[in-house]
């Protein structure tokens, strides 16, 4: 008598390890309903609803820290220490951008609910590519963080006539970030495909495994030069995600043209989840991907050359900026640069015992003081905005010590911290990232790094010496700052003063990642 297969279905999936990415998933429809039938009066509970779900998964995450190799999805997801922290990192984002967002929409008559479903969307997009084992889940999840992000950039339409400045930058940031962004996912398919065409699989975990059997046989041949080209357009991919030259060009007018807080939570979720997958798949699948035995990654080289253009463009071209959202965008840039030294090092892997997990654990931390840092920066930008989008050159700094002295204050810690000053979160990171290039023997790259953190010190400072030491313009008045900005703006100087002075307050965490 034929019985029929039976398939341990729900078992395999093991959903409770990608638990917290899932409930802010299916969490943001709850808030996509609320938007539709709460009335309009009470629109107020929508993005408290949306902080709700983001604190349930923060604590849902630390319950879930560190699990003994749980994998979801039959493998293609892993809910390991690195996977975890990155999903900390991604909420505590999102809490601040909302926190960020509720005054500014409310500003500019944009104060739609959908706003906060494609936030919790993005989210979770960010959530599940930082712990996406597969190429395939990477692709969906890059998706995922992206789509919402395209529509959030052109969400400021403040009276829909074309002839609105506002308005029609902020929807030539959503078109130009959309055709772009799908240019760079349509690389990164290639690239899996090639990845998958010299392997046989898309699972991360199988195709280390067979990068290591083309090693130990010694031949690198055509699977190794499909291994090679697959890594090259991956890099592009991600490249775009994480604003890594020579895939930056959307950055500075998408930053101009979004509402402040969506550029906010842009440079900080998109970052994080793209360089999340980009670690994960050089770190576990690539790492032994060598022309020789007993060499470095062969895709190494490349790396060092992108993070030594993108350090030097971003920190270059900032220094001739005046709008204070294009700086940023250029700042964004460089601190690209910074991370991707962590990425290149991994590529030492072959010749340096446990560089793998000691730059994974760096860019933890470099992402964590860089959170805390721009969202920061970005919240003070939004505090000096005006209605029109005015408000937000450099020179409308000047004198803001003496009408809001805290924004003042609040804005040079932050300054500081980009810069990489002792006592902040931003030269912990910096530290850590140099020190890891160091480690791998990068020691040209780690002199860069060095080099364009003194170049960076101008731009920040011109920041802090208008705040501080020029007088305001006559007859301009600040507009009334919030109080869920200003809890964002002091929760951001918080985390940066606490994680510069206190660091071990974040490694005893970041101390249990081990990607390998």
């Amino acid at each position: 008598m034929y019985t029929a297969p039976t398939l341990d279905f729900f078992g395999q999936l093991n959903l409770g390890v990608a638990l917290p990415a899932l409930a802010v998933m299916f969490g943001s429809m709850i808030v996509l309903l609320m938007g539709l039938f709460v009335p309009r009066e009470r629109r107020h509970s929508v993005p408290i609803a949306a902080l709700s779900l983001i604190s349930a998964g923060f604590i849902m995450t630390l319950f879930t820290f560190n699990p003994p190799d749980a994998e979801a999805f039959g493998g293609m997801y892993r809910g390991d220490a690195f996977a975890n922290m990155l999903n900390l990192i991604v909420l505590a984002t999102a809490f601040l951008a909302i926190l960020g967002s509720t005054d500014y929409l409310r500003m500019t008559q944009i104060n739609h609910p959908e706003y906060y479903t494609l936030l919790l969307l993005s989210t979770s997009g960010a959530m599940i590519m930082a712990g996406a084992n597969d190429l395939l889940l990477i692709f969906i999840a890059l998706e995922l963080l992206s789509i919402p992000l395209y529509v959030l950039a052109a969400f400021r339409t403040t009276d829909g006539t074309p002839t609105d400045e506002v308005s029609s930058k902020s929807q030539e940031s959503g078109i130009k970030y959309f055709i772009l962004g799908a240019f760079s996912s349509a690389f990164f398919v290639y690239g899996a495909a090639l990845v998958y065409g010299a392997t046989g699989t898309t699972n991360l975990n199988a195709v280390a495994e067979a990068v290591q059997g083309l090693a130990a046989a010694g031949d690198f041949g055509t699977a190794g030069t499909l291994l090679l080209l697959g890594a090259a357009l991956i890099l592009v991919g991600l490249g775009f995600k994480v604003a890594a030259v020579p895939f930056h060009m959307w950055t500075p007018d998408v930053y101009e043209g979004s509402p402040t807080p969506v550029t906010a939570f842009m440079s900080v979720a998109a970052k994080a989840g793209g360089f999340a997958s980009l670690l994960r798949i050089v770190a576990v699948g690539l790492a032994a991907l060598a022309v020789r035995p007993e060499e470095a990654a062969a895709w190494q080289p490349a790396f060092q050359l992108v993070a030594i253009l993108t350090l030097v463009l971003g920190n270059v071209v900032a220094l001739a900026q005046n709008n204070l959202k294009r700086m940023l965008a250029y700042s964004s840039i460089a601190h690209a640069g910074y991370i991707l030294m962590a990425v290149a090092a991994v590529g030492s892997a072959p010749l340096v015992e446990g560089i793998g997990d000691s730059a994974a654990q760096s860019i933890l931390i470099y992402l964590a003081a860089y959170m805390f840092t721009n969202l920061g920066a970005f919240a003070v930008v939004s505090a000096v905005e005006r209605e029109d989008g005015s408000g937000v050159m450099l020179d409308d700094l000047n004198g803001l010590f003496n009408t809001r002295p805290w924004l003042a204050v609040a804005m040079a810690i932050f300054m500081l911290s980009l810069t990489g000053i002792p006592l902040t979160a931003g030269f912990i990171g910096k530290y850590l990232v140099i020190n890891a290039a160091v480690q791998a023997g990068l020691i040209a790259l780690a002199v860069v790094g060095v080099l364009t953190s003194v170049v960076s010190a101008f731009y920040y400072m011109r920041v802090i010496v208008n705040m501080f030491l020029r007088s305001e313009a006559e007859g301009v008045a600040l507009p009334v700052v919030g109080q869920p900005l200003l809890v964002a703006v002091y929760a951001s100087m918080a985390g940066t003063l606490v994680l510069g002075i206190l660091p071990t307050l974040l490694t005893g965490l970041v101390n249990l990642v081990q990607l390998v």
